[in-house]
């Protein structure tokens, strides 16, 4: 499914392509100070900007970057840069898109990382630091 969505001053307007109806939270460190909490993506195959005038992107850690409105601060993707099997894989921020319906939340990352202060109800697969550097360090 295609979704359209931005950024909260308008100044960055898309459509995400191939969007999964599986959303996920990470409660890494990084995640958690960018966000201002948990995390919420969803992954999508590709992304169309209709509007980049406040687009930027910072290159957040060794293997992925974010971005963001350079306007307005808000979080619009996370992606995995790292050469690899993992290469390009895209998770748009659940809150830009305009339309959120039939996105049900399916995995939660750093699950050991997560502050006590909030937690979400359900069944979901919950995934270690360990088991994401597992996952990733071995990505080629």
């Amino acid at each position: 499914m295609d979704r359209n969505g931005s950024c909260l001053c308008g100044a960055v307007t898309f459509t995400a392509k191939g969007v999964s109806a599986e959303g996920s939270a990470c409660h890494c460190g990084m995640c958690r100070r960018w966000a201002g909490g948990p995390w919420i993506g969803v992954s999508v195959e590709s992304i169309e900007w209709q509007k980049q005038d406040g687009l930027a992107t910072i290159q957040s850690s060794k293997w992925a970057e974010r971005g963001f409105c350079s306007r307005c601060g808000t979080g619009l993707f996370y992606r995995l840069t790292a050469e690899g099997k993992y290469h390009g894989v895209t998770s748009v921020s659940l809150g830009s898109l305009d339309d959120q319906s039939g996105i049900s939340l399916s995995k939660e990352w750093f699950i050991d990382k997560k502050p006590a202060a909030y937690s979400f109800e359900g069944d979901r697969q919950r995934i270690t630091e360990a088991e994401v550097f597992a996952m990733f360090s071995g990505a080629s």
